[in-house]
């Protein structure tokens, strides 16, 4: 079973190519439907609105056709179809549209999560926007973002202190109340807080533009690649907990230990 420490460059190489081919395909799939006219939206919540689109539903299939060719030995977990088991000890975990919400709406904020783990979790991982152009990779010795100014290296902004910080969050009501209420505690200590940028608050993060992003009621294929391209670029990311977090569920991205460390006290806050 492969696992990351057994991985041959000339099979890094093949995983990276592999992931890029992937995330092109994703592209040409969304943006078909991105700001056209007719894309409706089906709700995959009862009593809610939970949007998956055509658009979701093609780049995942087109995602998936790029491993069947390439990687068929592997495992597949995806946001839209069921998971595969693969033989080879690794699983690409893809979301096809994260931010689904943001894409019917016409936001250039949504984005392709390609993430690559083994039984320790996430250790490689892409995060695409499409309609800007814009790359982040982090794992397999990468740690760059390439886009409209050209490629450069990743790297989580210098530590500043939680007053001096700024935080992102899709939502700004969190999970549940309690959820909420912890999550308000370090909004109230931040300098800026701002919503609705989906996985492209993950990338702005690796990038050393913010700080902190905090969110809850995560699925695997939410993080697993936010959490690849964070490390990648020096950042830190758990669970509310401080333990790893590749399952979803609560989640602080961090660009320093001392300012996760300090998030976490109000989080963990009664």
């Amino acid at each position: 079973m492969l696992t990351r420490s057994r991985l041959s460059p000339e099979l890094a190489t093949d995983l990276r190519e592999t992931a890029n081919t992937m995330a092109e395909a994703a592209r040409t799939a969304t943006l078909r439907y991105f700001r056209k006219p007719g894309l409706g939206a089906e709700t995959k919540l009862a009593g809610g609105f939970d949007p998956v689109t055509e658009a979701d539903r093609a780049a995942e299939s087109a995602m998936r056709a790029v491993l069947a060719a390439r990687r068929p030995v592997d495992g597949v977990l995806g946001e839209e179809q069921a998971a595969v088991a693969g033989t080879s000890g690794l699983t690409w975990v893809i979301d096809p549209i994260d931010g689904t919400r943001g894409f019917i709406s016409g936001t250039p904020t949504w984005g392709v999560l390609i993430g690559l783990q083994d039984a320790d979790g996430p250790f490689y991982g892409v995060i695409d926007q499409p309609y800007i152009g814009e790359r982040f990779e982090g794992g397999l010795g990468q740690a760059h973002v390439a886009g409209p100014h050209g490629d450069a290296p990743l790297g989580v902004r210098p530590a500043v202190s939680l007053a001096e910080a700024t935080l992102f969050s899709t939502f700004p009501e969190v999970g549940t109340g309690a959820e909420r209420a912890a999550f308000e505690r370090v909004r109230d200590r931040v300098r800026l807080t701002r919503y609705g940028m989906d996985c492209y608050a993950y990338g702005l993060l690796a990038a050393g533009q913010v700080d902190l992003v905090i969110e809850a009621g995560l699925h695997p294929y939410d993080i697993a690649a936010p959490i690849a391209v964070i490390e990648a670029a020096g950042g830190i990311v758990t669970d509310w907990q401080g333990g790893p977090v590749h399952a979803g569920g609560q989640v602080i991205a961090a660009a320093s230990a001392a300012l996760h460390g300090d998030a976490l006290k109000l989080l963990q806050a009664q």
